[in-house]
């Protein structure tokens, strides 16, 4: 049974009195919640604090990026998974769209930061997805392979995505207002599956695949009804205590 994951990506937001606020309305409104993980992932500057107020919260904390170094060294900017450790992040978002198409990372340095992660004991939440050209001219699976494909074909590939979470994010429902139908993201989320299965059906079968796209506390629990998304990747709500703790419950 895959538990579901509820992760919010705060992107570049947030002051150090509206983190504070954040996490506490979180908190305060999750209560106890043993049927679904939550995460959040905010700015690197806010780490730290958001580490010492989620001490003892069954809330996780997870970074937005990682380096693909495991060693120290001259990658200004960058955060190694060890560091990322020793603030108590457990997870990691790799590969998310705007890392892609704003700063034009490759399906290669996505993979590599995914390994990196693996390596460093982190668990990557890496984000596949297709622009709206793509969903128009009928080519998405071959997008959402391709992406795949850069960590299948990693010598330990099977593995890592073993020790990963799956986020499908359609880029052309992300911060627009527009969202995949139920039917439309359940639709990939199991070619996801069956295009894993290919390489090992137990893995398929395992991970976790979130749904991201301008979910939200009033479709959130339809997306989530849908038998193979085990939960979102949420972005703008996750800002908003009240819609966020409303799509964790959803969720559950």
């Amino acid at each position: 049974m895959r538990r579901p994951l509820v992760a919010g990506n705060w992107k570049m937001n947030g002051t150090r009195k509206s983190v504070v606020e954040l996490i506490d309305g979180i908190k305060g409104g999750l209560g106890h919640h043993p049927a679904v993980e939550v995460l959040v992932c905010p700015p690197a500057l806010f780490i730290d604090s958001v580490a010492s107020q989620l001490k003892g919260s069954e809330i996780r904390l997870g970074a937005q990026n990682v380096c693909q170094s495991t060693a120290p060294g001259a990658f200004t900017g960058e955060l190694s998974a060890s560091m990322l450790q020793e603030f108590d992040c457990c997870y990691v978002i790799v590969g998310h769209s705007e890392r892609r198409h704003i700063y034009g990372e490759s399906d290669k340095l996505i993979a590599e930061r995914l390994a990196a992660a693996v390596a460093g004991e982190v668990t990557p939440v890496l984000c596949i997805g297709e622009l709206l050209e793509t969903r128009e001219n009928g080519t998405t699976e071959q997008a959402i392979a391709q992406q795949l494909d850069a960590v299948l074909k990693l010598e330990n590939g099977v593995e890592l995505l073993r020790q990963s979470v799956l986020a499908y994010e359609p880029v052309w429902a992300i911060g627009t207002g527009k969202t995949a139908s139920p039917e439309q993201a359940q639709e990939v989320h199991a070619f996801i599956r069956a295009y894993l299965a290919k390489y090992d059906e137990t893995l398929a079968n395992g991970v976790r695949i979130l749904y991201g796209g301008s979910v939200n506390a009033t479709n959130a629990a339809d997306l989530f009804s849908m038998p193979d998304i085990d939960g979102g990747l949420i972005g703008g709500a996750s800002l908003k205590v009240n819609d966020f703790v409303a799509i964790c419950k959803a969720a559950g």
